[in-house]
Formats: C-alpha cells, sequence, structure tokens
C-alpha cells in the first residue's frame, strides 16, 4: 500500500524491556537501516528518553532523506493513542509523555501503539500472516503481549490496549510475578516469569522448562481461538524462538487439545516469518498507518 511518495520512509522505533532499537523502513516493509541499545537499568525517566533520543539522532544522521513520520512499538499498558506509556519491564517510565517527547525531538508526526499490536501487523504485512484475515500475533519474551487481527482489521480496544493476552489466567493456582495477578500467562512462561521462578536466565532453561512455557502458551492461544473464531497464532520474541522446537511442539499439542469446537479446530501455532526484524517493521507498519488514517 503507498501511503504517500515512492521514496518515503518512517523512522521506526521499538521500545522494550531489553532494548531499544531505531530504524528506517520504506513503504514497502524493507528496513533500511537500524540501531539498537540495551534499555537502561534507570529510574529517570528522562535519562531513558535521553538513550532513545541518542539512537534516532545517529540514525538519521545516516538517512539520505529525512523520513515522513514516526512509527512506535512500545511495551504496555499506555493511554488511548499513547499519549501516555507505562511499560510494566520499564519502571522508569510511569504515565510517560513518550508521543509528545518524540514530537518535539523529530519535529515529526508520531503514533505509538503496543509493541506486540505492532508485531501483529508487522507480520500480515510482509511475515507469516500474509494473506490471513484473522490470527493473533504474540511476542513471547521478557514479558508477553499480543495483537489480534479479526476480519483483516487490528483490534484497539477503548483504549488502545486490546490483546494482552499475556494476562490471561492459564494456571489460577501459579507463579506469583511481582504486580501480576497469580497464574497468569506472563507470570509464568515469559522470560522474567522464568528466571524468577526458576533462579536461572531464561537462555538457560532445560528442555522441561522449554516444554512448560509452549503448553502454557498454547492454552491461552486455545482459549482464545475458541473466543475469536480464528486459527493461527504467529508468535515471535527472545523466548518463543530461542526455545524452538520444543516450545512450539508443546504449544501445538496443547491447542489441539484446547481449541476443539467447529470453528477452532486446526487452530496452528508458527514462528514469527520476519525474525529480528519484526519489531521494527512493525513500528513502521504502526506509523504507515497512522499516517494513512490521519
Amino acid at each position: 500500500m503507498t501511503y504517500v511518495g515512492e521514496s518515503a520512509t518512517v523512522l521506526a522505533v521499538d521500545i522494550g524491556g531489553t532494548k531499544l532499537a531505531v530504524g528506517i523502513v520504506d513503504e514497502h516493509g524493507d528496513l533500511l537501516d537500524r540501531a539498537r541499545e540495551a534499555t537502561p537499568v534507570t529510574c529517570s525517566a528522562d535519562e531513558l528518553f535521553g538513550v532513545l533520543g541518542g539512537l534516532i539522532d545517529d540514525v538519521l544522521d545516516r538517512t539520505p532523506s529525512r523520513p515522513v513520520v514516526v512509527g512506535v512499538g512500545c511495551g504496555g499498558p499506555m493511554g488511548a493513542g499513547g499519549v501516555t506509556v507505562s511499560p510494566l519491564n520499564i519502571k522508569a517510565w510511569r504515565d510517560f509523555p513518550l508521543r509528545d517527547a518524540l514530537v518535539a525531538h523529530t519535529g515529526l508526526a508520531v503514533f505509538v501503539d503496543n509493541d506486540a499490536k505492532a508485531f501483529a501487523l508487522a507480520e500480515g504485512w510482509r511475515g507469516a500472516a500474509q494473506g490471513v484475515d484473522d490470527y493473533i500475533g504474540m511476542v513471547v519474551s521478557t514479558g508477553i503481549g499480543g495483537g489480534i487481527v479479526l476480519g483483516g482489521r487490528l483490534l484497539d480496544g477503548a483504549t488502545g490496549n486490546a490483546g494482552h493476552i499475556g494476562h490471561v489466567v492459564v494456571c489460577p493456582d501459579g507463579h506469583v510475578l511481582a504486580d501480576h495477578v497469580q497464574g497468569v500467562l506472563e507470570g509464568e512462561a515469559s522470560g522474567t516469569a522464568i528466571a524468577d521462578r526458576t533462579g536461572r536466565p531464561a537462555i538457560e532453561a532445560d528442555h522441561e522448562e522449554r516444554v512448560r512455557a509452549g503448553r502454557l502458551v498454547g492454552r491461552a492461544v486455545g482459549s482464545v481461538a475458541n473466543l475469536l473464531d480464528l486459527r493461527l497464532a504467529v508468535v515471535g520474541g527472545s523466548v518463543a524462538l530461542g526455545f524452538g522446537l520444543p516450545f512450539f511442539t508443546a504449544a501445538q499439542t496443547e491447542i489441539d487439545r484446547v481449541a476443539q469446537l467447529d470453528h477452532s479446530t486446526g487452530t496452528r501455532i508458527v514462528p514469527a516469518g520476519l525474525g529480528d526484524r519484526a519489531p521494527l517493521i512493525g513500528a513502521a507498519a504502526v506509523g504507515w498507518k497512522g499516517l494513512g488514517e490521519r
């Protein structure tokens, strides 16, 4: 889809609990340039934004032509339109005015959405959900989030926070993770939860832990398939992709057990098609979408 001129680009910004990334993406979804840095551990909102601003300046200095818009994928929850953000995994930002801060820093129109919803847009645009009108995109990483597409349209909800599958209860008597309701998916199968429960980084998880995470993700996906009449889940993120085949096999087995209605039988779970490009391509999709709607 063409929103502006043939050579137009978007400044894509991805904000997560472990990394900050900035890139330039064209209207075809091609990632032309990018830079990233670990998310600083700080209690200062301004310090964190300063690091992000430095990444933005570095990328813009290398860009031959000025982007036409800024698209942002950020952890939630957030206020409608991303006017304020309060990412659960970034303690320094509570009701942080991200959109206005980026407008002031770049001088461009800025559109902000949840990073998992951005991921869902990316996978529908250039990834594993191309040509599919009904699916859920999920990120299983430091946290767990989701974006739901029905009838070819991304669901927003009243405040833009639709799709928080990480806060679906999958183990009522399960783990208690700080700032989470007991037994929610993010409190059981995210990288943060696995490290909190086992005392080791998720990257060191054994086979049993990888299977457990996949099974719980499959349980949530199967329930969503039953509820929303969809048959595809596209999953990315460092935990899901890092755990690999044991994770996805266990997830599919649990989906087959849970999703047995006529409209949900046969629901599939597949790895993301865009790999580590998905967050920035998704952020760009947020920018193009916002510009087109405006």
